[in-house]
């Protein structure tokens, strides 16, 4: 069995540098509350701080100070804007004030060293600057080969930096999803004439790396005509709904092309950054048993992904590979990017509308219209983008469109990001555009209760009203299964001391009306609905060993101590700082480190959040923490206490 391991949180320092006369004055004018936007028709997003994401800018610098803000800041991605034109509809050339430095030795020159991984240059023409700066050793270069204007360059370079903020050490796969978002909405939207007029990158694709082990390579030169064997990973795929954020239109391969090379990418990011926890034998599927050769095993496999998602996947292979921890993460990530497309978009043969008429939800993609799209993928990668759904800090979902998942919405998505991806789809259909913006359609049944009710007058609805509609809806406190979700063991100890004054449940009454049989109501369930069900994994989580004492006789230091190992030990390692101890938890509140010993101490002295006993939090919770102060009642907290 494999070790737990952890890894490091890695940021991404950026260092943009932007131009023009109208570059440092627009910067200004959004940065106040007041200030009213230059362009409403396209609210452009701000570059700023996010995630992982560093964020540092440079406006008209002289070629000294870019040299001294690069010593500085050691970014590993250099942005670099063009010139900020006044009517603000294209992109000039690199002009830093009076200094022209758009030659491309000249400007070759200025990047010093230690090199950044990742240059964008965001200037028209850029083929020749973009090859002088990756022949001095830069491993990424991207570039635009002609003129564009700067709506699609926005965003483009938002829906990159979304990517980024996530997941910093993948930019091939960050290209590449940034790319299929600008394509499924910039150039379907004609605002971009072809694809080979939008961003290019100059650099190879990531290999993954698949040493054999040593007494293999010895046969191999003795001559062994024996190839190492490969591994067989067992899935079925399932059909997948989502709802992306537009106006209904033609289900064409330009739309499901870039929609499957943007999921394939997100997806690839989060296997190339997966990591071995466990495995164990199984028998093989039943209909492949008889054809597996002699001498291969078969795994059950449990991988956390780069963004901590749980999967297990059924593996086949030689008892050396299934036997050996890194040699099978190698073969796995090598089966799944390397050797297979994972999503395929269902095929659209009449050639028919997404949907007669746009979808609308406040809880998708912020209340904006969507369509939905099937797409067919293997099961564990659907398991994963339920995962990321309501994960708040993950945008790479967002940069596609992306507002729901199967009935899941995407917790990410805001009104901003809605009015950015609709300003695209909208331009091309000015006559569906109401007072609203791109916000123009109720939802079905909101649109059809409105109308019930001009039709009734406000006399025959006060009628209609009864008191028992009026009740409160009580509140369902059972918890959603998910996949290697368990009650944690230092939890249940904590609880197991205290014991709440619960009133005995109240007897069940009879219901006049029969229940139906449980193969009656198996017997309803479609094939369609059937094939959208994700399986729970079967696979346990090790149990977590609690071994420090009781809260009340606990110290800080190894209670967080024994918090850093249970996270380690679910996955989350993303969520353990790597400065260790001296740096958990990371969140700062009232310009303090978040006092989790004492939260958790006086939640669990008082019966759990979920007891419902009526915590006064203000008076008897964030009172006793180190963060509290008068002016400020910390309600973020409870969301921490949830995690």
């Amino acid at each position: 069995m494999s070790q737990i391991q952890s890894f490091s949180r890695q940021n991404c320092v950026l260092l943009a540098v932007l131009c023009g006369k109208h570059a440092d004055k627009r910067a200004l004018a959004r940065s106040g509350p007041e200030a009213k936007r230059l362009r409403p028709s396209y609210p452009f997003p701000e570059l700023s701080s996010s995630g992982r994401l560093e964020v540092h800018t440079l406006f008209n610098p002289t070629p000294e100070q870019f040299l001294e803000a690069q010593r500085v800041v050691q970014p590993n991605f250099l942005y670099i804007q063009g010139q900020q034109l006044e009517d603000e509809k294209e992109i000039g050339s690199l002009v830093w004030g009076d200094n022209d430095v758009s030659d491309p030795q000249a400007f070759s020159c200025l990047i010093s060293p230690p090199f950044p991984t990742i240059v964008y240059l965001e200037v028209p023409i850029g083929e020749k600057l973009a090859q002088t700066v990756h022949s001095k050793g830069i491993p990424y270069v991207i570039y635009w080969r002609n003129s564009f204007s700067s709506y699609a360059a926005s965003h483009f370079r938002h829906a990159l930096m979304s990517v980024v903020q996530s997941s910093v050490s993948h930019t091939w796969d960050a290209f590449q999803l940034a790319h299929a978002s600008f394509r499924l909405y910039c150039v379907r939207n004609n605002h971009v004439q072809s694809v080979k007029l939008g961003p290019r990158l100059l650099g190879d694709a990531p290999k993954i790396n698949i040493t054999p082990p040593e007494n293999e390579m010895a046969e191999e030169e003795e001559g062994s005509s024996e190839v190492f064997p490969a591994i067989k990973i067992y899935d079925d795929d399932i059909n997948m709904k989502f709802l992306l954020c537009g106006v209904p239109s033609t289900l064409d391969p330009c739309l499901l092309g870039s929609l499957e090379d943007g999921l394939n990418a997100l997806l690839n990011i989060e296997i190339r950054g997966c990591k071995l926890q466990n495995r164990i034998s199984a028998s093989p599927p039943p209909l492949h048993a008889a054809s597996l050769p002699r001498g291969m095993v078969t795994m059950c496999c449990d991988i956390t992904t780069c963004s901590s998602s749980h999967v297990s996947l059924l593996v086949s292979g030689s008892a050396q590979t299934c036997f050996d921890d890194q040699l099978l993460e190698s073969h796995i990530k090598d089966e799944i990017i390397e050797k297979s497309k994972l999503v395929r978009a269902l095929p659209n043969t009449d050639g028919k509308l997404s949907s007669s008429e746009p979808l609308t939800s406040m809880s998708t993609a912020s209340g904006a219209s969507t369509f939905e799209v099937w797409m067919t993928l293997p099961k564990w990668a659907a398991q994963v983008l339920k995962h990321l759904a309501p994960e708040i800090s993950y945008r790479s979902l967002v940069a596609l469109g992306i507002g729901c998942i199967n009935g899941t919405p995407v917790a990410s998505f805001d009104r901003r990001d809605a009015d950015c991806l609709l300003f695209f789809c909208t331009s091309q259909q000015k006559g569906l555009v109401s007072e609203n913006g791109p916000y123009f359609h109720l939802p079905r049944w909101s649109a059809s209760l409105t109308k019930d009710r001009m039709k009734a007058g406000p006399s025959s609805l006060k009628a209609k009203l009864k008191p028992a509609t009026m009740r409160p809806i009580p509140h369902s406190r059972k918890q959603q299964m998910h996949p290697f979700m368990g009650f944690p063991e230092a939890t249940a100890h904590e609880t197991s001391q205290v014991k709440p004054n619960l009133s005995a449940a109240p007897p069940a009454k009879h219901n006049s009306i029969p229940t139906a049989p449980a193969s009656h109501r198996k017997s309803t369930l479609g094939p369609s609905h059937a094939q959208s069900i994700i399986q729970l994994n079967p696979l346990p989580l090790k149990k977590h060993g609690c071994d420090r004492l009781p809260i009340q006789m606990c110290s800080e230091g190894d209670f967080l101590k024994d918090v850093m190992q249970f996270l380690i030990q679910r996955g989350h390692n993303r969520l353990v700082p790597h400065g260790g101890l001296a740096e958990f938890p990371e969140a700062i509140l009232n310009a303090k480190r978040l006092d989790l010993y004492n939260l958790y101490k006086e939640v669990v002295s008082r019966g759990g959040f979920y007891v419902g006993n009526g915590i006064n939090w203000k008076g008897q919770v964030f009172s006793k923490m180190r963060n509290h102060t008068v002016t400020n009642r910390m309600t973020v907290c409870i969301h921490y206490l949830l995690d």
